[in-house]
């Protein structure tokens, strides 16, 4: 196995030996007992002319090549979330040609794969000037455009409605009159504020718990138009607690990017389906986990699963807005894009130690698929950034 040189954090260096990788044997005869839907990034177009700060470029053919790759892991695709760094670079314009390039693909695909894809308010700036029926009609622009994509909604949340909402009544005109108006039953996606802080106080409430009953209010209220709730807290206990007070038919899909083996395995009563940026990082592994789970190879699902969960809590670390970089960064390495570079020059949102310590554990969960490759990449990478040169 190659070997590359490291940063530690006391400034010393040390001559990384990497692991072989690990084959993660699908069982694709086996139907899941949980519905998982990856929320997929979208790679950069490096080569595009643009100001990468303020303009956005896709390279389409390598974003859409992600896609079937996860498709082909039996994976469904969340599209045009903040995984796709939706309100971090990538505008509502270019979101909108995503979902339908992806509702194409997934078409072509065959095997009806699932695709959900997120419609927000991201195009109406938040302002003094902003209304509730500004960002209702937001709503109505974003959902109406989605559905005639081809594709089912994954309702997000809004930074608008956050900022000029005065209390829990004005969510509950919000989304009551959104739902009335959706073709088919939405997911509805609470981001907490350690996702984007400019969610703060969702629902209402600066409490958690209180915006909770919020929440479900709205659900019960409205519960014929709603297929489930992805909830992106980061904690296992306001997620199990909630889930055991859903409507009837609704759905959790966990959203923990902290916690998310033991939600989906459940407590023998009520578990959590899966709607997880993670998963497009560690997609092969999650994949034979999920298998080994559907066959109750409680043994295999928990072997996979458990030291992913330390590199997701490494990715999903404080300032967590940032883990996009770390699921590209995973994504270069494994040769899925030629290239690390990212909408609105995130790559440059964490550090060089970051980095590093992430290349250390996807390398000890197994994720490194092309070690020789991986090393390259990882020595280029580090050279660059002033290590072992």
């Amino acid at each position: 196995m190659p070997d590359v040189i490291l940063p530690r954090g006391d400034g010393t260096l040390e001559t990384y030996r990497l692991s072989a990788p690990r084959n993660f044997a699908r069982r694709p005869e086996v139907k899941r007992n949980r519905i998982a839907f990856a929320a997929a990034h979208v790679v950069a177009d490096p080569r595009a002319d643009i100001d990468p700060w303020t303009t956005v470029a896709v390279d389409w053919e390598a974003t859409l090549a992600y896609r079937r790759h996860l498709w082909s892991l039996g994976f469904g695709v969340a599209e045009a979330m903040d995984t796709a760094q939706r309100g971090m670079g990538l505008d509502w314009p270019t979101s909108l040609e995503l979902i339908r390039r992806s509702v194409a693909e997934a078409r072509a695909f065959g095997g009806a794969p699932l695709l959900a894809s997120g419609a927000g308010t991201d195009h109406l700036a938040p302002s003094a000037d902003v209304t509730i029926e500004d960002v209702i009609a937001a709503y109505e622009e974003q959902c109406s455009a989605v559905e005639s994509a081809g594709s089912r909604i994954i309702l997000m949340a809004s930074r608008a409605l956050a900022a000029c909402a005065r209390g829990p009544e004005d969510y509950e005109k919000v989304y009551s009159r959104v739902l009335s108006q959706v073709r088919e039953p939405v997911i509805i996606h609470w981001l907490g504020e350690m996702f984007d802080p400019a969610l703060a106080g969702y629902w209402g409430h600066d409490d958690h718990w209180r915006a909770m009953d919020v929440c479900l209010q709205i659900m019960k209220a409205n519960a014929s138009k709603v297929h489930g709730i992805k909830v992106s807290l980061l904690s296992e206990e306001k997620e199990v607690e909630m889930r055991k007070r859903l409507p009837e038919g609704v759905r959790m899909y966990t959203g923990d990017d902290f916690n998310y083996p033991r939600l989906i395995a459940g407590d023998g009563q009520h578990f959590s389906d899966a709607l997880l940026g993670i998963f497009d990082a560690i997609a092969p592994a999650a994949a034979a986990a999920l298998d080994a789970f559907a066959e109750s190879d409680m043994r295999t699902y928990e072997e996979i699963m458990a030291p992913t969960v330390p590199l997701s809590r490494h990715i999903f670390k404080a300032p967590t807005r940032f883990y996009k970089t770390g699921i590209v960064f995973l994504a270069w390495l494994n040769g899925h894009q030629n290239h690390f570079t990212m909408v609105g020059g995130q790559e440059s949102a964490r550090s060089t130690l970051h980095l590093a310590e992430l290349f250390r554990l996807a390398d000890s969960a197994g994720l490194l698929c092309d070690p020789e490759l991986a090393a390259k990449r990882m020595t280029l990478l580090m050279g660059i950034r002033g290590v072992g040169g």
